[in-house]
């Protein structure tokens, strides 16, 4: 099984040396693609020089993953976040777990890194989210290419665009969460974790009561 790796980008140079290597050491099918949205940095010439594909797409990350799934040749697609490391044998464990016809796709288990104890505190209360329907993006989630289509992509949502994919997943087969875990970056807490955490509480409560996800958009931006 062939696994598309779909990566979007906006001012990721100082990551995408790092991800290159550890995208080189996986094992199995996989093609990778970079959909960068405009950077300002040197991103798409850093993600060249590392040979990875690149494309430009619309900037917002649903917009540019819908971007890299329009051109993906893979069965399954795996949308990965720059700042995320995969397991070595993750394209394994994807194909795996879709030998399951029923399977739709999954995620992975999540760790922070970092020794901070903003780190420890988020990998220790992430697994707890799944049990209020909730599933990010930094988790990387793999779907089968046709339900992605079958299901119209990423809505244009400037947040929260994952968790809708997910919610709309779980609908139309079954979702498996990963025993393997990938590891990501806790940047954007790091220094000020109890109002980054409050706020991203606050604006998930709202999502879930109905409000427009492009004004919780305006409220994500002091946060990226």
């Amino acid at each position: 099984m062939l696994i598309s790796i779909i990566i979007p980008t906006l001012n990721e140079a100082t990551t995408l040396r790092e991800l290159a290597t550890s995208l080189s050491r996986l094992r199995g099918a996989f093609e990778v693609i970079v959909c960068d949205g405009g950077s300002a940095d040197a991103t798409v010439e850093i993600a060249r020089q590392c040979g990875l594909r690149v494309i430009t797409a619309p900037r917002g990350r649903g917009r540019q993953m819908n971007a890299g799934a329009n051109l993906a040749k893979g069965d399954a697609l795996l949308f990965l976040h720059a700042d995320t490391r995969l397991p070595e044998n993750a394209p394994a464990l994807i194909a795996s777990a879709l030998a399951d016809e029923k399977v739709c796709g999954g995620n992975f288990s999540l760790i922070f890194d970092g020794g901070a104890r903003e780190s420890r505190a988020l990998t220790r209360i992430y697994p707890l989210l799944r049990f209020g329907g909730m599933c990010y993006g930094d988790s990387a989630i793999y779907i089968r290419r046709g339900v992605f289509k079958t299901l119209g992509g990423y809505r244009d949502y400037p947040i929260f665009e994952d968790i809708d994919l997910y919610r709309r997943m779980r609908r139309a087969g079954k979702f498996v969460r990963l025993n393997a875990c990938v590891t990501t970056s806790s940047r954007r807490f790091e220094g000020r974790f109890i109002r980054t955490f409050a706020l991203w509480s606050l604006m998930q409560a709202l999502y879930w009561v109905g409000v427009n996800p492009n004004f919780l958009g305006r409220l994500y931006k002091p946060l990226r």
